[in-house]
């Protein structure tokens, strides 16, 4: 009588198991590096350079953020 030895299948071999292991990690950063850039340039799409601004007043509060005119322009000075 000879025993009946079955080999493991090849899902539970070692190298398998490494294999997919890394396609998964190669995989994983795949999706994440394609968010990253797709969220990049969603973001700069928004700051576009070809806005014109047809208001001096508005081009002031652009170039100093708003905050600094506006606290200037309300400021009454004592003389």
């Amino acid at each position: 009588a000879l025993p009946a030895q079955t080999e493991a299948p090849f899902y539970e071999e070692w190298w398998f198991l490494l294999v997919m292991a890394l396609s998964s990690l190669i995989l994983i950063l795949l999706v994440v590096f394609a968010l990253v850039l797709h969220g990049q340039s969603k973001k700069y799409k928004n700051c576009s350079t070809g806005k014109t601004i047809s208001n001096v007043e508005e081009s002031v509060t652009l170039d100093n953020g708003g905050f600094t005119a506006l606290e200037l322009n309300s400021r009454h000075l004592n003389i």
